[in-house]
């Protein structure tokens, strides 16, 4: 009686299954991260389409994906308004904002990671255990402080209680963990201090770091309101975000004219960083920082 073989796939069937596998998960990934952009991306349409839109669109209960007319009345309406002064005062403000935290940032990453004395570790735990405690809860004792330094309602009491922030020296502090101890011991025995080691070392080799501190730094302080509002009492000192409250009507909201001024609010912060995005990656992928 004659027995019927079955035949078994031959050697390559198995890597040509992984194959496609692998190929399925790669569309799938796409697919994923396409959607993912879509869901980014809506909102930011949504606000430069309503930005351009009459008031007529906006009071509609259908939906609209184009003006049905396009007008720049909203960015009149905005422009009555001191915006330039808030946009200069958003400016000034975070520059030095930025200034100051990178700074402070840097110097004590670095003595967390490449000096030696006692209690540093419980020290940087300590230090790291303040990025659990809500920024809402720091407010009050922040607002006694600077009262009684005389700075309330001036640009300091924006500037100095930012000036360092516990994630930006843990991060400084995971960079320069990277940098082999020998080039600093080669310094070292050229003659040079800890401040020079610092600055002809250390500086240069953490470019990708000061690119992520400064963005990271740059668009939290430009986009900050609460603080802002609390120890700003001039409106001529308000920053951009402080002053879109005041875009708003009195009883109705104007979306458009909160739009238009959003939109220009959000144009530094996109040119800011289209031209750090190299150095916010690579500071981020040498930080180890998944």
């Amino acid at each position: 009686m004659s027995t019927i073989s079955t035949p078994h796939p031959g050697p390559d069937a198995r890597p040509i299954t992984r194959q496609r596998r692998a190929k399925r998960l790669k569309h799938l990934r796409v697919a994923a991260a396409a959607l993912a952009g879509l869901a980014m991306a809506l909102p930011l349409y949504w606000m430069l389409l309503t930005a351009f839109s009459p008031l007529s669109d906006l009071h509609t209960t259908s939906l609209h994906w184009w003006p049905s007319d396009f007008t720049l009345e909203n960015f009149r309406t905005v422009f009555a308004f001191p915006v330039w002064t808030w946009a200069m005062n958003s400016t000034v403000i975070t520059c030095c904002v930025v200034a100051v935290t990178v700074t402070v940032n840097l110097l004590a990453g670095y003595v967390f990671a490449k000096m030696r004395f006692r209690g540093r570790n419980l020290v940087f735990l300590v230090l790291l255990s303040t990025m659990t405690v809500p920024v809402q809860v720091l407010m009050v004792p922040q607002f006694k402080l600077v009262s009684g330094m005389g700075l309330f309602g001036s640009f300091w009491a924006v500037i100095l209680p930012a000036s360092s922030t516990a994630f930006g020296i843990f991060l400084a502090r995971q960079f320069m963990l990277g940098i082999p101890d020998e080039i600093l011991e080669a310094a070292r025995m050229d003659g040079a201090g800890q401040i020079r080691t610092f600055v002809t070392v250390v500086l240069p080799l953490c470019k990708p770091l000061v690119a992520v501190l400064s963005l990271l730094t740059f668009l939290y302080q430009w986009n900050d309101f609460a603080w802002p509002l609390t120890v700003l009492k001039d409106s001529r000192l308000y920053t951009l975000s402080v002053g879109m409250q005041f875009v708003n009507g009195e009883y109705t909201a104007n979306y458009g004219a909160i739009m238009a001024l959003a939109l220009l609010s959000v144009l530094p912060m996109v040119v800011i960083f289209l031209c750090f995005q190299k150095y916010f990656v690579q500071g981020f992928a040498r930080s180890g920082i998944k």
